[in-house]
């Protein structure tokens, strides 16, 4: 009994720990979504304090009014495509860069890595001209290209992390049994894979849904523009009203939170599976 007690006390400090980072990380979500249901006055006269009644109608005039069933609809169309082809194109690096053996593949690899310490400022320009020689400018795949291009070397470093990290028995025993390098990726890999495929499409997800410059560059058409364009331009237009500002902050907030809690289980095994293994 004692024992158990004395493991409760020391394990206390790291639920704390946990407590307040939740607290800390979890008050500024809940503080939006709640005065996102209070009246432009409520707000300014105790901004802290949950709402009196519920005023579904920010939530309602921001949807339809202010256009958000429209930037919802194009941050989708962009941000599947985007994830789906960082996770396709990286699944694929890495497990070439893990798993197969062909000459300068290292040398490849960290090539690869080159880009994770290039900024989009240092090539937005020469990249805008490039958009506009091919004429995709103000067009969805002059957002999607981009960010597929941006989000494949953190990708790839972590597809190649996960697949070095399974043992090379698995597939000689696959190889023994007839099977392809594409077979044994596509029945074998991938499926084994799919904690760290989760928390890839997770973080693409992420990045791609909250991205505002290459949108804002690439997008000069207002029937085009996500969420993160359509939030920057519904504040100047609605200043006054705080409550349809923070509506249209919790509708661009609440399906990528529905995303993260739809995979989290995925996502933990994913983040921590390279370590344990």
């Amino acid at each position: 009994m004692k024992l158990k007690i004395a493991k409760m006390f020391c394990g206390l400090p790291r639920y704390v720990v946990v407590i307040i980072f939740a607290v800390v990380s979890l008050t500024p979500l809940i503080w939006v979504w709640s005065s996102a249901l209070k009246t432009h006055m409520e707000i300014f006269i105790n901004p802290f304090a949950p709402p009196s009644k519920l005023h579904i109608d920010n939530l309602t005039k921001a949807w339809n009014v202010g256009r958000f069933s429209k930037y919802t609809l194009n941050s989708v169309i962009i941000t599947v495509p985007t994830a789906a082809g960082v996770i396709f194109l990286s699944s694929l690096a890495g497990y070439a860069f893990g798993k197969l053996q062909f000459y300068g593949r290292d040398i490849l690899f960290y090539v690869s890595l080159f880009g994770l310490t290039l900024p989009f400022q240092a090539v937005m320009i020469p990249l805008y001209y490039l958009m506009l020689d091919i004429g995709i400018i103000s067009t969805y795949p002059a957002v999607i290209l981009p960010a597929i291009g941006f989000g494949l070397p953190f990708g790839t470093f972590m597809m190649r992390a996960f697949f070095k990290s399974i043992p090379t028995e698995v597939m000689d025993a696959a190889r023994v049994d007839g099977c392809s390098d594409l077979q044994i990726f596509l029945k074998i890999m991938l499926p084994l894979a799919l904690p760290a495929i989760s928390t890839l499409a997770v973080l693409q997800s992420l990045w791609t849904w909250n991205e505002l410059l290459i949108p804002l560059l690439f997008l000069q058409r207002e029937e085009l523009h996500p969420l993160t364009l359509g939030l920057m331009f519904f504040q100047g237009r609605y200043t006054q009203d705080y409550g349809l500002i923070f509506a249209g902050a919790t509708i661009m907030s609440l399906p990528i939170v529905g995303f993260y809690l739809l995979l989290h289980r995925h996502f933990i095994k994913g983040i921590t599976a390279g370590t344990i293994k």
